[in-house]
């Protein structure tokens, strides 16, 4: 069996694939890749399944060898990924050999990026899934981000189709980051007119607090609504809750199941990968579009995936 062994681990790098789905009534959410198109793209430059398991890496990567000859892409954001010092480019597939050491620094655009493996790596799945979900300890490996000495198990690539000498247009892939599309949330209309104009028209800035559970978000404060003593109740991935201080938080992959804060609005689908590439002191603002649009988007988001 081929394995992949961590030379260095880097800042945060964790075991992931799409996700767990259908266990947010046992208070697990779904985890998964923070960037789900970046995953899948790299996947489905392989030949992989797009679920397959691969490492995210966050804001510094690592270094990494193969015990056997490997075939890779990397997605996402641009690490500075080189292969014996030898320079790779992001979105398209290359040849590893054994003893040969592939290396990321830190980033030079977006907070994550993606090892994707020919075959998949074959940590045991837990709830249907590979992924980490670093605030309950399931999945990946360990149920940890990785450490140096690990060594993880690759996948047989039988059932891969080709792979060499492909790759992504990168001009397709780049983030939106600046701008984040929303629909209205649940307790939207709880919040004042002057409320909802000055969340829309303001600025805001990504704190160092960020992380996968939430997206937390600095800005001027702003009216919270007056929907008294609110019960607690299920919240979905992207909803944006408004603290009692009149800070947004843009609840993320491994986000508590149920939230008591009242939720001005909710990030499309198509812009869920943005959110994953969002990093500290990254400025954003947020775009209020209808149903029709945001299901427009993420329409035109698979047909892009489609053509990989």
């Amino acid at each position: 069996m081929n394995t992949l062994t961590v030379l260095t681990p880097g800042l945060l790098t964790t075991v992931q694939d799409l996700g767990r789905e259908g266990f947010g009534g046992m208070g697990v959410s779904a985890s998964g890749a923070a960037d789900a198109l970046a995953l899948r793209i790299g996947n489905k430059l392989l030949g992989n399944p797009e679920s397959a398991a691969a490492l995210e890496m966050t804001l510094l990567g690592g270094a990494f060898q193969f015990s056997g000859e490997t075939w890779v892409a990397i997605s996402g954001s641009d690490f500075g990924a080189t292969l014996d010092d030898q320079t790779l480019a992001t979105h398209t597939v290359f040849k590893v050999r054994p003893a040969q050491t592939l290396q990321f620094g830190p980033t030079k655009s977006g907070a994550r990026a993606y090892l994707c493996v020919r075959g998949g790596l074959d940590v045991p799945k837990v709830l249907g899934s590979r992924s980490t979900h670093l605030l309950s300890g399931l999945g990946g490996w360990a149920g940890r981000a990785l450490r140096k000495g690990d060594v993880l198990p690759i996948g047989s690539d039988l059932m891969c189709g080709t792979s060499a000498d492909r790759s992504a247009p990168w001009k397709e892939l780049e983030s939106r980051r600046g701008t984040i599309r929303v629909t209205q949330g649940p307790q939207c209309e709880s919040f004042s007119e002057v409320a909802r104009k000055q969340f829309f028209e303001q600025s805001y800035v990504v704190t160092e607090e960020a992380n996968r559970m939430g997206i937390r978000l600095k800005g001027s404060q702003f009216e919270v609504a007056s929907t008294g003593e609110m019960i607690t109740e299920g919240v979905s991935l992207g909803a944006i809750q408004v603290t009692p201080g009149g800070q947004p938080i843009i609840l993320f992959v491994e986000q508590q199941t149920t939230g008591g804060y009242p939720k001005i609005a909710n990030v499309i689908a198509a812009d869920f990968s943005s959110v994953g590439q969002l990093r500290p002191r990254d400025e954003i603002r947020f775009e209020l579009v209808s149903m029709v649009v945001a299901r427009f988007r993420y329409a035109e988001q698979e047909r892009f995936v489609i053509t990989v």
